[in-house]
This record gives structure tokens, sequence and C-alpha cells, in this order.
């Protein structure tokens, strides 16, 4: 087999923070497999084949990179951010290991700036102590595990970032995590939102939990909740490297 699996992240929208390996396996690739809007911002060129499918069709897409690389074919799978994080390299090797040959393969994971980070960076340093990421989503497991995974979180004293907050098919979803919070931390704990974060939509707030708003959350908003310890320092928010 001559031909190549490429799992990249493009990062969190500024062509800028696309890394070097990453445009360099998009420069030898004969095929890009993602979702749409990913998809669409690899500019098309002579011997490139793009290949943009809807967001629910992780597996499919997945085995169809499997596919073309088993072909013989240089194929980059792309996804925002990092590709390992909520991203399309769990699904790519979950669809590898239903083959009966996974050894043949030759796969690379291309390591890209989250939005987590990215937001981080914008705002100061929120993730500077012990920090997880969890994300609102309750596609591909229960509400009620989100639910008890948030309380455990805020009762651990982490800072938490949040992917996919809100969207509209699921817009109560974050007024309850929102609930949650507050029960957990208090109203006075300290949350950011950070929208399209290196894009030119860029929006960044910093508020309490008690005056957050579901609202002020959408799918391209990532979510920042301070520890206890997260405070602001003139524009910025950071949370202190200590522990008492």
């Amino acid at each position: 087999m001559s031909g190549w699996l490429a799992i990249a992240g493009l990062g969190p929208g500024d062509e800028a923070l696309v890394t070097p390996e990453v445009r360099a396996a998009l420069d030898q690739a004969t095929d890009v497999v993602g979702y749409i809007p990913y998809v669409a911002r690899i500019p098309p060129r002579e011997g490139l084949t793009l290949h943009p499918s809807d967001n629910r069709v992780e597996l499919d897409r997945a085995d169809f990179a499997l596919d073309l690389a088993g072909s013989g074919r240089r194929v980059v799978v792309v996804s925002s951010g990092d590709p390992g994080v909520f991203a399309m390299a769990a699904a790519v090797f979950e669809a590898l290991e239903r083959r009966p040959d996974p050894a043949a393969f030759d796969i690379r994971v291309l390591p890209g700036i989250t939005a987590m980070l990215a937001a981080s960076a914008r705002l100061g340093a929120p993730l500077g102590h012990d920090f997880c990421a969890i994300n609102l989503s309750d596609n591909l497991k229960p509400w009620a595990l989100i639910e008890e995974r948030l309380r455990l979180a805020a009762r651990a004293g982490f800072a938490m970032a949040f992917y996919n907050p809100r969207s509209k098919s699921r817009p109560h979803q974050f007024s309850r995590a929102l609930e949650i919070l507050r029960e957990e931390c208090g109203s006075d704990r300290l949350i950011s939102f950070a929208r399209a974060v290196s894009t030119p939509e860029e929006e960044l707030l910093t508020t309490t939990l008690g005056a957050a708003r579901p609202e002020m959350a959408d799918m391209r908003t990532v979510v920042i909740v301070g520890n206890p310890a997260t405070r602001r320092v003139g524009r910025w928010v950071y949370t202190p490297r200590r522990a008492e």
C-alpha cells in the first residue's frame, strides 16, 4: 500500500495558526476529506480532490478516507482545532478498529491549536492550573452523564473548558449547565465566552456565573469557567499556578 492518511488539525480559524506540518501534508495530498466548512478552508488546486460531507457522518467519513488511502491515495482528513480533541482522529481509529488489517495503513495524526487553547490565550491564562475539557453536546453520550461530569469537575476545583455549549437543536441544555455550575461554584465564579477566536468575528466576554446567560454562547463559542482562585488583572483573566 503506497497511500497514506493524515488526520490534521486546521487550528481555530486564522490561517496563520495552521502548523507547517499540516500545510506540508495538504501540499502533498491528492484528497481532502472533512466536514463542509473545514474543507471549504482548503484552496482548490490541480491534482487535489475535495470531499466535503455533513457533520453527523463521522464514521462514514472515516471509512471513506481509509478506503481512499487503501487504494493508494494521499489523504488528509481535516478537523478544526486539534484532530484528537472532540474531532476526527478518534473516529478514524474507531473505523480502523473494525478493519481486518489495521496495521496495513500508514496513518499520522498532525496536531493543531485547539479552540480551547486559542481562547485561553486571548483571555490571558484562565487554564493556568489544573483544568478539564467537556463537550456539552449529547449527540454521542447521555445528558445525565454530562450533568454528572459537570458536578464532579466543579467539586474537584478544576477550571473547565466547554465545547459545543448551545445549538439550535438543543437550546435549553446550556441553561441547565449554568444552573448546575451556579449550584456547585456559586454566582461569583468567573466565566468567559470566547466566540470565533482568531477570526474577524471574534468576540470575548468575561462575566460571573450569576450574570451569565445562555444566549451568550453558540456552537462557535468556547466557554471557560475558572477555578476558585481565577481572577482578573486589568483586562486579562488568569488562574494562579499554585494551589493552597
